[in-house]
This record gives C-alpha cells, sequence and structure tokens, in this order.
C-alpha cells in the first residue's frame, strides 16, 4: 500500500498499542480498553482482520504489586509481568466481549522469532485464529525472557508480527500525533512529518525522542520499526491512539499521524526474517575478496573466501558474515556445518566431495539466503 487511499482495501491489520494508551495515572483503565476495543470492532464490522500487540502487563504489576516505578532489574521487571498480564488480558478479554469479540492470547520472545520453524508455527496459529473471527492479542514473555532473549520493545515486536503475518498495514498507536521535526516537547513550532518515502534512514531516527515512564521504547524505536516494515514492502504509521476513532478514520484514509511509505525495492519474506528475527548460531570471517563480491557483486559465499569461523552451528542455521575489521557484513543461512566448514574454508568448491566425501551445495551461504548490511571497506 504505497497511498493512503489504498487503506481502505486493507484486510488484515496489527495494531499496536502502548501502555499510555491502556493506562490513566499509571493504572490500566477500562475506559481506555473500552474505547479501543470499540474501535477494533468497528474495523472487524467492515471485514478487517486485526490482531493486537499490546503493552501493559509491567504497568499493570507494578500497580498490583505497590511498586511507585518502573522496576530496573530484569527479575522484578518480570515479576511485575507475571503478575500483571492476568490483569492485562482480563481487561482485553472484557472490554472486546462487549462488542461479541473473542480474544486468545500469545506470548512470544525473541527465541521464538529467531527460529524458523517456531516462527512459523507462531504465524500459523494467529492465520487460524483471524479465520475463526478472535482477535489474538500478542506480548513479549517478559516472565521468562531474559535480557539475550528479548525483542525488547513492543514496537520491535509489533514490526515483526505484522511482516509474520504479511498484514496489509501496521497502525502503531502512541500518545503523539506522530513524528515530528523536532522535539514538540522543547519545540512548541515543531511541524508533523505527515508521510515518510522510501525508508526512515538514520537522518529521521535522530528526530526520535525517549520514551515515557511507562513503557520501554521511545519515537525511536518506533521510526526503526517503520522502518524494517517499509524494507519488507508493508505499510504503517504512527499516530494518536487517544484520537477520535482514530482506527476507522486511518482505514478510511484520513491523514492522520506520519505515513511510512514501502520502499521499490522490497525485501522478501524470508529475507526480512534473516535480516531482523534471526539470531546467528555463529560466524564467518571473509577475505576482502568476498567481502567484494558479496557485497558489490551480489554473489554467493563460497568456501574459498572464508578465513575463519567461530561458534556451532549446523545445517540451515542463521551465521554471520563478518570482514577482515570484524565488522558484521551481514547475516545468512549455511549450507553446511561449523565442523565441515572448518574442514572446507579456504578450499575451492571443486574439493569439497574429495574432502568430505559428499557435496551439500558448492556454496557455503547462497546470496538467496543471504542478507547484507553493510559495504565492504
Amino acid at each position: 500500500m504505497r497511498d493512503r487511499s489504498e487503506f481502505k482495501k486493507a484486510k488484515r491489520v496489527v495494531v499496536k498499542i502502548g501502555s499510555s494508551q491502556l493506562c490513566e495515572r499509571e493504572s490500566l483503565s477500562y475506559d481506555r480498553f473500552r474505547a479501543l476495543a470499540n474501535q477494533v470492532g468497528q474495523i472487524r464490522r467492515r471485514g478487517v482482520e486485526v490482531i493486537l500487540v499490546t503493552s501493559g502487563a509491567v504497568a499493570a504489576g507494578m500497580t498490583k504489586l505497590g511498586f511507585t516505578a518502573r522496576p530496573t532489574t530484569v527479575r522484578l521487571k518480570q515479576v511485575c509481568a507475571s503478575a500483571g498480564q492476568v490483569s492485562l488480558m482480563a481487561a482485553w478479554d472484557k472490554a472486546l466481549a462487549v462488542f461479541d469479540l473473542k480474544c486468545a492470547q500469545i506470548l512470544l520472545t525473541a527465541d521464538d522469532l529467531a527460529d524458523r520453524r517456531r516462527f512459523l508455527n507462531a504465524r500459523n496459529t494467529m492465520i487460524s485464529l483471524v479465520d475463526m473471527g478472535v482477535v489474538p492479542i500478542v506480548n513479549e514473555n517478559d516472565t521468562v525472557a531474559v535480557e539475550e532473549l528479548k525483542v525488547g520493545d513492543n514496537d520491535t515486536l509489533g514490526s515483526m508480527v505484522a511482516s509474520l503475518v504479511e498484514a496489509d498495514l501496521f497502525i502503531n498507536l502512541t500518545d503523539t500525533d506522530g513524528l515530528y521535526e523536532s522535539d514538540p516537547r522543547s519545540d512548541p513550532s515543531a511541524a508533523l512529518v505527515r508521510e515518510v518515502s522510501e525508508g526512515c534512514g538514520p537522518g529521521l531516527e535522530r528526530l526520535a525522542g525517549e520514551g515515557g515512564p511507562l513503557g520501554a521504547g521511545g519515537m525511536y524505536t518506533k521510526v526503526r520499526a517503520a522502518s524494517r516494515l517499509a524494507e519488507r514492502g508493508l505499510a504503517s504509521v504512527i499516530a494518536n491512539g487517544r484520537a477520535r476513532d482514530v482506527l476507522a478514520r486511518l482505514i478510511d484514509g484520513e491523514e492522520l499521524g506520519t505515513f511510512f511509505r514501502p520502499t521499490k525495492n522490497q525485501r522478501k519474506a524470508r529475507k526480512h526474517w534473516l535480516a531482523f528475527a534471526a539470531r546467528p548460531k555463529g560466524a564467518l570471517s571473509v577475505d576482502p575478496g568476498a567481502a567484494a563480491a558479496l557485497v558489490e557483486k551480489g554473489k554467493s559465499l563460497l568456501p574459498s573466501g572464508i578465513m575463519n569461523l567461530t561458534g556451532l552451528f549446523d545445517v540451515g542455521d542463521p551465521v554471520s558474515i563478518v570482514g577482515a575489521d570484524q565488522e558484521e557484513l551481514g547475516i545468512g543461512l549455511s549450507n553446511y556445518s561449523a565442523p565441515e566448514v572448518e574442514k572446507i574454508m579456504g578450499r575451492p568448491s571443486a574439493q569439497i566431495e574429495s574432502i568430505l566425501g559428499y557435496t551439500h551445495s558448492e556454496e557455503i551461504v547462497h546470496r538467496d539466503n543471504l542478507v547484507i548490511f553493510k559495504a565492504a571497506q
């Protein structure tokens, strides 16, 4: 969807709702849940499938357990999330039921999204639920997610879910009207950016401010999420969740918030997963010639270009590709395990069979399973 007028054609929408949209005076507000549930019902009656990515578990737990400030340690965040998740889902279930809508809870960690099989299982579950008329409600599983397994913020999680279910539109509801050219809190004359074309880039990311006291993300994470979706070819909008009937008005094509137009050169779903969800199990260091072939010519990675490897990975696992300066060039799926690569690295592809006794592929990483991040130095 490259124009707001096309939003009316949307069949599947992911809506991310921040803690600030669900709370009043740092406590969950049933009135806010009911107002948002009413809006979900409005667009559902138009035939639009809705998946919600909701914050609020930690905030709800803080209230329940008597915290006066957001906890800073992983353990206490997990405690608050565990206590608050019950209240959060109960509020959604009650509010949606008023409008004859059923909901289902889906809790994810970064590990669920990094593993391709679990990624696809999550996708199948969500699509099955929406096919049954149920509203999936997604949140990060803060209760069990240690730091290295965390997605980190629900803006990122929302963009991953939108990509996972191949949504037509990602709507990110926040407490501001969108992205401004400068911080409106310190500059009253700051102008709202109505549209961002062909990706976001570091310039726009620098315009982002910090998050509020209840949430984990700020405008920076919202812009970054929109940028990732633009590369995937998906449209997104950052808008004020307190605006009247904001979901229906956006679907109608009204110029609310900041619209991030999809890029023309789009990553395929598998490469998008590789770039933003996959977690490398190891790393392959390549020589300057191989780096140039990968980055400048779009070639596959051959064993002859590999100088060293780290990690213990298997066939099909994601691996980082690093240059001579150890900066990451990209990420790809390995056609060989770490022990196999160790035996054939630095050798021509023609020698693979004589060394291993078999050949999976002439390439260690095929260009179709490779995403390049950084230009060779």
